[in-house]
């Protein structure tokens, strides 16, 4: 049960529910059952099984990088989304699906197009945006998507 006083974050590393208290920074909260950060100041590459555990159970921000190795602009806009992930991971994590691997769990959103990036606030989807961005649109999208103060 989350609280306005703390999130239930999903360890991506061992699947455990992890009680977090709203306003900490991420990298000071490390799951309970593995011991790793639940920050990530880089992307986490995640499979559906994972995706399916978060979007049920996780009440954290985060945003969801939908993307394939063949995609030039995926590749293009990964060192941005990478330092994104560094500038924003104690706020928000960063997660990465394969789409040609997790073709289902890709799937469940009926995207047109790649990159795809979904944030998602409170256990809820809150904006999609197709389309390679850079570093600072990366950084706009995500504030404005989720509410965080830009400084």
């Amino acid at each position: 049960m989350t609280t306005a006083t703390s999130h239930t974050l999903v360890c991506t590393e061992c699947g455990q529910l992890n009680r977090v208290p709203a306003g900490k920074a991420l990298s000071q909260g490390k799951c309970g059952t593995c011991g790793v950060t639940l920050a990530t100041k880089k992307p986490r590459d995640i499979d559906g099984a994972t995706l399916s555990k978060l979007m049920a159970k996780d009440t954290g921000m985060y945003v969801l990088d939908l993307w394939a190795p063949w995609c030039g602009p995926c590749r293009m806009m990964a060192p941005s989304y990478a330092q994104t992930a560094e500038a924003l991971g104690d706020q928000v994590r960063f997660f990465k699906l394969n789409t040609d691997e997790n073709q289902q769990a890709a799937g469940r959103f009926n995207i047109r197009g790649i990159p795809t990036l979904i944030a998602f606030k409170g256990g809820k989807q809150a904006g999609i945006q197709s389309g390679a961005m850079q570093k600072p649109q990366l950084m706009a999208w995500t504030g404005q998507t989720l509410g965080i103060p830009q400084g």
